[in-house]
């Protein structure tokens, strides 16, 4: 191996564990800094939420693609915070990404609130419900218009209400 070489991988690797300090503590650490509307403690989520959505929420981990029914929902209602019912996403917005999550281009007002992921190493913006915390998933700049974005939510973290006829 040649010195150059050597030394650009020993920069890329210190690169690597510079992002991974650079990474924002657990939702846990910040629901408690941040004191959310809505809160409890481990034991009492895990009582209140299914081990998946608990998983999702509390811990962020990702469902597998294309399991969620709420992915084929075509009715027209609102999409609330499986964690704590707080209307987030309405249906007008939602559109097929292909990407087997729910996807929308745009949360309701004053419904989510973001941060800065570099779990992959790469910086993501993560959206969380802004009354009780949970995490719901992803935002991106490949969405449709008006906004450009895609909301990539986990379906377990949500539940559908449908509009009332």
């Amino acid at each position: 191996m040649k010195r150059r070489n050597f030394l650009l991988s020993g920069a890329a690797l210190a690169s690597m564990g510079g992002f991974y300090l650079l990474k924002p503590s657990s939702m846990q650490a910040v629901a408690s800094e941040d004191g959310f509307e809505i809160s409890y403690n481990d034991d009492q989520w895990r009582d209140m939420l299914s081990a998946e959505q608990y998983a999702v929420l509390r811990t962020e981990a990702t469902e597998r693609a294309y399991t969620s029914p709420l992915l084929e929902e075509k009715r027209e209602g609102t999409y609330n915070c499986a964690g704590c019912a707080l209307p987030l996403y309405a249906s007008a917005t939602k559109f097929d990404s292909g990407t087997g999550w729910p996807s929308f281009y745009e949360a309701l007002p004053d419904a989510v609130a973001t941060r800065r992921d570099f779990k992959l190493f790469l910086p993501r913006t993560e959206v969380h419900c802004r009354r009780c915390g949970g995490h719901l998933g992803h935002i991106f700049n490949d969405g449709p218009e008006p906004t450009g974005l895609r909301h990539c939510i986990n379906g377990v973290a949500l539940t559908f209400e449908a509009k009332q006829v």
